[in-house]
């Protein structure tokens, strides 16, 4: 690695909003290039204030690719044993926390663990759950778990970025290229094709258990000790610093800074949050990341409301195995609520079926015969009749013909689905909820995944808004770091709540409204539905922008 020391001394207004006083830093841009590793471009001390935060910011942000490698060590120590302030960091100091070791808390540790500017951060994940221990492949012959997630194409990206696809690759997982939409009338349906678009996939189905082993696998590669990474215990409670406090000191990560300014260690640790843990230890942070799920302990302690209500439906999961294999996501709408068949490798599929909690209770506790008869009568003729081609579609195929380069699926007919002739899993029913918190972040503290915000699930997209959080909370966090600025600092954290929030805001309200639109048998209603199915199969350019919608690589369903 080379580096610039011609530059000179220089005055720079940029860090933390809110601070008072100034202090001096140090600031290193890197560039990566082509792979060969990263070069300074630029290298400069100067003293700075809160009022003009990201002004500098901007112009000194990395040029390097966010989740390129780079050879180790390359950014300063590793052991956690530098200096800060001139009082040496201890073993129960950090820069990142995360409460919660499930699939997006795993994935922000690992994003930050794989990033040149970050890697060299001090990241503790809490969690007691004994599913952390696991190190090795899960077997692909295994019976299928039941809980699942449908990865979009960005997500898959994400997971390529930090390194952790290629454990996926090793374990069981199911690629789709197809989907089938329908309603209960028989008025409509919808497919899609991942040729619309010119991909290869729609998406990919994983177990949950398979997205956490990859990720652990990847965080054992990034780190020599994984264990010392990883606090078995539960969160008992939060300190978070005193405002004065906050203000009367410019704080420093433990990993990110060094100077000689004489604080001890108690001044130092004052202004971190304090987690108390339930074996008796306590840490310290710049900044806890609530990763810990809706019932988030992290949220409520930081006094963050939410606003939401809960649905009157549950939903059942559960494996069920076919004659064949299959290859296709189907989904029918209703009267109770969506009923989803996801491929999850050979002949397993996976079953979400939303319905009342009656239903979910009476189904759950039902014979196995039973129950697969159930499934199957709801994914065929069950309801209402297959739909049928007519005059109105062979007039809406001519009508909209001419409107963009035609869609490969627009020709497609409709299909049914493979019956199910097994039951190899349990069946687990959740009450379903909205839920979305008024804010994502505060000085010390984000909130990432289900913590920040729950959806319906009838298009498998809660997990992968997740995934998003954990991307884009660990960039944050790099571009804070790029500019020696504190991580915690709220003028920071809340780029990732502008950056996330209107994206989980939009989908959320479409999946509200798609849930309250098919929840209702109403005549009126249901011609409308019938001709939003009809617009999707057969105006190419709409169903080309709700493909790339549903894959993360659009903003809006909608015409651009």
């Amino acid at each position: 690695m080379a580096k610039n020391n011609t530059s000179p001394k220089t005055t720079s207004r940029c860090l933390m909003e809110g601070v008072t006083t100034v202090h001096d830093f140090e600031v290193t841009s890197y560039e990566l290039l082509d792979g060969i590793g990263p070069r300074v471009l630029v290298s400069f001390t100067g003293s700075v204030d809160s009022n003009r935060c990201f002004a500098a910011a901007n112009r000194i942000r990395p040029n390097a690719r966010a989740f390129s490698g780079a050879p180790a060590g390359a950014f300063g120590p590793q052991d956690g044993s530098e200096k800060v302030d001139g009082v040496k960091a201890g073993d129960d100091e950090l820069d990142v926390a995360i409460v919660g070791g499930g699939m997006v808390g795993l994935a922000v540790a690992c994003a930050l663990s794989n990033m040149p500017l970050t890697k060299h951060l001090r990241v503790a994940i809490i969690d007691s759950n004994p599913a952390l221990k696991s190190r090795g492949y899960l077997k692909k012959d295994g019976i299928p778990d039941s809980r699942v997630s449908t990865v979009t194409p960005a997500t898959i990206s994400f997971f390529r970025d930090i390194g952790a696809w290629e454990h996926i690759q090793q374990q069981r997982h199911a690629f789709f290229g197809k989907m089938q939409v329908w309603d209960y009338t028989g008025l409509g349906y919808t497919r899609y094709n991942a040729r619309d678009v010119c991909k290869e996939h729609l998406g990919c189905v994983v177990e949950n258990k398979v997205l956490c082993n990859s990720l652990l696998l990847r965080l054992q590669e990034q780190k020599e000790d994984i264990g010392k990474m990883i606090y078995p215990t539960r969160l008992v409670s939060l300190a978070f610093p005193s405002k004065s406090r906050q203000g009367a000191a410019g704080l420093k990560s433990p990993s990110t800074e060094a100077g000689s300014t004489g604080h001890t260690s108690e001044e130092f640790r004052s202004n971190l949050v304090k987690l108390d843990l339930s074996d008796g230890r306590t840490l310290y942070s710049k900044l806890v990341v609530g990763a810990d799920g809706s019932k988030s302990n992290v949220r409520q302690t930081a006094g963050i409301k939410t606003s939401g209500w809960n649905y009157p439906q549950s939903a059942i999961i559960c494996t069920v195995e076919h004659i064949a294999d299959n290859d296709c996501a189907w989904q029918r709408f209703l009267p109770s609520g969506p009923v989803a068949l996801l491929p999850i490798g050979s002949n397993f599929s996976n079953i979400v079926w939303t319905m009342s909690p009656e239903e979910a209770l009476h189904h759950k506790s039902t014979s196995t015969e039973d129950f697969l008869k159930s499934v199957n009568h709801a994914l065929d003729f069950g309801y209402g009749p297959h739909p049928n081609s007519s005059s109105i579609d062979y007039y809406m195929e001519r009508l909209f013909s001419g409107i963009g380069d035609t869609a490969a699926s627009t020709k497609e007919c409709f299909e049914v689905p493979p019956k199910a002739i097994g039951l190899i899993s349990e069946r687990m029913a959740f009450p379903l909820s909205l839920m979305h918190s008024h804010d994502y972040v505060s000085k010390g503290l984000a909130l990432i995944g289900d913590a920040a915000h729950t959806v319906h699930p009838l298009a498998g997209q809660g997990v992968n808004f997740g995934f998003g959080d954990a991307a884009a909370l660990a960039n944050i966090i790099s571009d804070g770091v790029s500019v020696g600025a504190d991580i915690g600092d709220l003028s920071l954290l809340s780029r990732y709540e502008k950056d996330r929030k209107a994206a989980n805001v939009a989908m959320a309200a479409v999946l509200d409204g798609f849930q309250k639109m098919y929840s209702v048998d109403f005549g009126p209603l249901n011609i409308l539905r019938a001709a939003a199915f009809h617009g999707a199969q057969y105006i190419s350019p709409l169903k080309k922008n709700i493909i790339s919608y549903a894959m993360g690589d659009r903003k809006s369903p909608l015409f651009s």
